[in-house]
């Protein structure tokens, strides 16, 4: 069936309905507590389960094999703590370009292949791979409800959601490497745009005036190197897609990492 790409706004209202379903009926959320993590009045999610809000629409999607995996990760997300406004935007974001048509992964050229004893062998590896991901996404969980603090729970949640963009990841390489590309090129970007991230992350992290992991203890010192880990995560893997994923070598001299 071919969909038609909705607009922004539109993209929004469904990606809430098809997440208020996966939260409700999957999940087996209450409507009030699925309106909470939506943002959204408990009426809403009463009308959008009942097909009331954006029926004949919502219903083009109930097929759409894409659209409820996009939904279903973002539920996860939700239920893992991330902050509902900027996820359900994403989701949006993501729905528009799946219904509207993104290119499928290129064909593979001789060189971009594996190696035929790793082509056997690779589809295994990945689904081992997303099962474990989502024990862990599962376990973390289970440990963040049993946390009687608030920043023990941020920490679970925050290796849940990191456990989940790693299933994304897999799943997103697997559709690849199923059609025996093993080399991609980033599209849509400069070198100018990645050195100019680059340049804002090391300004905003210039406006501390000291580093203040040290001074933290317990919970609050884990939360505050997670932080740091990040920073440096992002740090290596701009530095790899103007080394490697952008033809030309790297005009941005690396920044000194802290002792």
């Amino acid at each position: 069936m071919h969909h038609t790409a909705p607009s922004p706004i539109a993209s929004v209202q469904v990606i809430q309905a098809l997440v208020a379903q996966e939260l409700v009926e999957r999940f087996g959320l209450p409507e009030r507590r699925a309106a909470v993590l939506l943002g959204i009045v408990p009426s809403s999610v009463s009308q959008y389960l009942s097909g009331k809000r954006l029926g004949p629409t919502l219903s083009e999607y109930l097929g759409h094999e894409e659209a409820h995996r996009i939904a279903r990760r973002t539920a996860q997300e939700l239920m893992a703590g991330a902050a509902g406004p900027k996820i359900l935007l994403e989701a949006a974001l993501q729905l528009s370009e799946s219904v509207g048509g993104h290119p499928a992964p290129p064909r593979a050229r001789e060189k971009d292949t594996l190696k035929p004893d790793l082509q056997r062998k690779v589809p295994g590896w990945l689904r081992n791979r997303i099962a474990g991901e989502q024990a862990a996404v599962a376990e973390c969980m289970r440990l963040a409800q049993r946390s009687r603090d608030e920043l023990t729970r941020a920490l679970f949640r925050q290796i849940a959601s990191d456990s989940l963009r790693h299933a994304e990841i897999v799943a997103s390489l697997a559709a690849y490497l199923d059609r025996g590309v093993a080399t991609s090129q980033p599209t849509g970007i400069t070198r100018a745009d990645v050195e100019h991230l680059i340049r804002r992350e090391h300004e905003a992290e210039a406006t501390s005036e000291i580093d203040l992991g040290p001074e933290l203890g317990g919970m609050m010192r884990i939360l505050w190197d997670s932080m740091e880990s990040d920073e440096h995560k992002h740090e290596h893997l701009l530095q790899l897609l103007l080394e490697v994923g952008l033809a030309e070598a790297p005009t941005t001299p690396r920044r000194r990492k802290r002792a």
